[in-house]
């Protein structure tokens, strides 16, 4: 299967490569293991986001990262961020590639700010003026997000739409928690449309994505996401981010 082929051929050939990877095998090997280890909503969530902001490079590492983070937390992150005192963020030390331990403790410190003052982190995603894209609600999660007090270098963790970014883990973070998924994804956020997620684009989507004509620009910006949302709406216009399976597989597992 390669670019050229008509859309009916192609949206099979990803329907396939869905039902093959989107299974609990996919599990053990990726960064969403590390909330599939909690029950309660609000670990799930936390545990997720902060995994989420960690996933470049390596899945590996990315993993035993994320794992070192839970363990800081004492393996119950919501419990210990609502409840956590300034001193014990304070001795909270923790690196994963660029992200260093004032990122951390500062993420710790918004998400309490989040929890305690703006009723979780679902609710910071839900604005009245909704259109197709979810742009709009991963700027106004931003926006709260680092209403605290930060150093700049921080906000480099989070990506912003506005200036034209297509905010990979953000959206690979709403994936995980609004489709609602029998094998991977979590679906425990009820108030967002899967229908408006995007496409996590990365190396292996944007690659594999290329090769089969799905999107023609070379940059994994905004603008492209954009393109490759679209075409994936025709195929499923309910469901397309599942096909981030498909090209993910193809990309990590068959070299495509």
């Amino acid at each position: 299967m390669v670019s050229g082929q008509n859309s009916e051929d192609l949206k099979s050939f990803l329907d396939l490569k869905y039902q093959q990877y989107n299974s609990f095998d996919f599990i053990k090997d990726d960064p969403i293991q590390i909330p599939h280890l909690f029950d309660k909503k609000e670990d799930i969530e936390i545990s997720a986001f902060l995994t989420s902001i960690i996933s470049w490079g390596n899945r590996k590492s990315i993993i035993k990262s994320a794992k070192k983070m839970m363990e800081l937390l004492d393996f119950s992150p919501h419990e210990f961020i609502i409840n956590s005192t300034k001193n014990e963020i304070k001795k909270l030390n923790f690196i994963h590639r660029t992200f260093n331990t004032t990122d951390f403790q500062f993420f710790i410190i918004s998400l309490k700010n989040i929890y305690l003052n703006h009723n979780g982190l679902e609710n910071t995603f839900l604005i009245k003026n909704k259109d197709e894209f979810l742009f709009n609600e991963i700027s106004n999660f931003r926006k709260i997000f680092f209403s605290v007090k930060h150093e700049k270098r921080t906000q480099k963790h989070v990506s912003n739409p506005l200036k034209g970014s297509s905010c990979k883990r953000i959206n690979m973070f709403l994936r995980w928690m609004v489709r609602d998924d029998e094998n991977v994804d979590f679906g425990i956020w009820k108030k967002i449309s899967k229908s408006r997620l995007s496409c996590p684009l990365d190396v292996h989507t944007g690659r594999v994505g290329r090769k089969l004509g799905l999107i023609k620009r070379k940059q994994n910006d905004m603008k492209t996401l954009i393109e490759l949302d679209n075409k994936l709406r025709s195929f499923d216009k309910n469901d397309p981010v599942k096909y981030d399976f498909s090209l993910f597989g193809l990309g990590m597992y068959e070299g495509f």
